[in-house]
């Protein structure tokens, strides 16, 4: 074998490692945006999806972990609490019908499955442990665990100060 060939070909391998490495994370990123979304064929004007759903929550703990007064931060955004809250939902509990159009949210599905009916989508949509589902102006929905395990969500929100009386609004 010449010293050349045996040169280049370790050069080789490492750039079809890193080739095979990069598509497989795009692969998985790609399928990672696509869960627990509204499928591209479902979504529908808001209101014209999922009907509202129950008004008081069944089987919900909410335990508010620690919340930040966004007046006194640097971005100086008056009115607003920058929360994280812990949702622990039983086998058939509710997360009753709200709307994000005054709180943008996200929510982190660290265990479990569970439904979210929302007014855009003409499907409910399934969540997975490891989805993100953001929450933003225009999004009226309610979710509910038709499982038999619970479920752990964690959210976080950029909460009205007004409504500060009441943290634990879903």
């Amino acid at each position: 074998m010449n010293q050349a060939h045996s040169k280049s070909r370790p050069a080789a391998l490492p750039r079809l490692a890193r080739s095979v490495v990069a598509s497989a994370a795009l692969c998985v990123a790609a399928g990672a945006a696509l869960a627990g979304e509204c499928p591209a064929d479902k979504r529908v004007p808001d209101g014209e999806g999922q009907k509202m759903g129950p008004s008081a929550p069944v089987g919900v703990t909410d335990v508010v972990r620690s919340s930040t007064d966004l007046s006194r931060e640097p971005a100086a955004i008056q009115g607003r609490q920058f929360r994280l809250r812990q949702l622990d939902i039983a086998p058939g509990g509710v997360v009753p019908w709200h709307s994000h159009n005054d709180r943008p949210a996200m929510i982190y599905i660290v265990s479990g499955e569970i439904y979210e009916y929302s007014s855009s989508c003409a499907v409910p949509i399934l969540h997975r442990p490891g989805d993100v589902a953001p929450e933003k102006k225009g999004t009226s929905h309610w979710w509910k665990n038709t499982g038999s395990t619970p479920v752990l969500l964690i959210s976080v929100d950029l909460f009205p100060g007004v409504a500060k009386a009441d943290e634990h609004v879903m």
